[in-house]
């Protein structure tokens, strides 16, 4: 049985991320930052299932370490890590208005979370000789774009992608792959929907002709984790159904 850490898998896009993995017959450790709620929502859904719920701050090297130390003493092993937890910065505003917490918290939470999360996982995966490494980024993280009102934000995540891409090529011979989604426009009603659901509502701005939702996600993570993928690395995925979301306000 494949063992799968997901961070901020509770609600969201990662508790799509974790209902799909739950449904493939894989083994969940994920987390929560600080609704309780919903985590205990996720727990009562899942009775009977391999799940483990821990509370997890990203911005802290050694809850990273606790959370990575009691998935593999509960399941004996890592197959995927899937770096869902970022912080995120909601008020639109340039770099200029950012005060030095803001900034760090980005950094801290996105790019440092991620170097923690994939050396703690690496010893583990390397000693498996399997691992699948997925980080969630944004539209044109692949090309270092900018992204107006988001700078922390987008610096942090195109750090992420140049750290992935460095993995997939430092970790092919551990047969070990790294790859980055990048989801388009998903509102936050959508974001624990399914593609069935989106279908039945009208989306004239998005060229598919229906809103991205998080099952869009959880099935691109998941086909990137599956065993036969391993010829996919280094490799950054849209999904956005052709809508353009990073230029929107120019």
């Amino acid at each position: 049985m494949r063992h799968v850490l997901i961070t901020a898998g509770t609600k969201g896009l990662g508790r799509k991320i974790t209902d799909y993995f739950l449904e493939q017959g894989c083994s969940v450790t994920t987390t929560y930052h600080s609704d309780s709620k919903r985590a205990e929502t996720l727990r009562e859904q899942y009775t009977e299932a391999p799940l483990h719920i821990t509370q997890l701050d990203v911005t802290k090297p050694k809850d990273i370490e606790r959370v990575i130390e009691e998935a593999y003493e509960k399941y004996g092993r890592i197959d995927c890590l899937i770096a869902n937890a970022g912080p995120f910065v909601f008020e639109r505003k340039k770099l200029f208005d950012y005060d030095e917490s803001e900034w760090n918290q980005m950094i801290r939470g996105n790019l440092d979370a991620s170097f923690h999360l994939v050396k703690g996982c690496l010893p583990i995966m390397r000693k498996q000789q399997f691992g699948r490494i997925v980080f969630l980024g944004f539209q044109g993280v692949d090309h270092s774009s900018g992204w107006i009102y988001r700078s922390a934000f987008a610096a942090a995540k195109v750090g992420v992608a140049s750290l992935m891409k460095t993995i997939s090529l430092e970790e092919a011979e551990h047969k070990i792959t790294a790859n980055m989604v990048a989801p388009g426009k998903i509102t936050d009603d959508m974001k624990e929907k399914t593609i069935e659901e989106s279908r039945q509502l009208q989306q004239a701005d998005t060229p598919v002709g229906r809103e991205g939702t998080g099952e869009d996600i959880a099935r691109t993570v998941g086909f990137l984790c599956d065993d036969n993928s391993d010829m996919i690395t280094g490799t950054v995925v849209d999904v956005n159904g052709g809508k353009d979301v990073i230029h929107r306000y120019l």
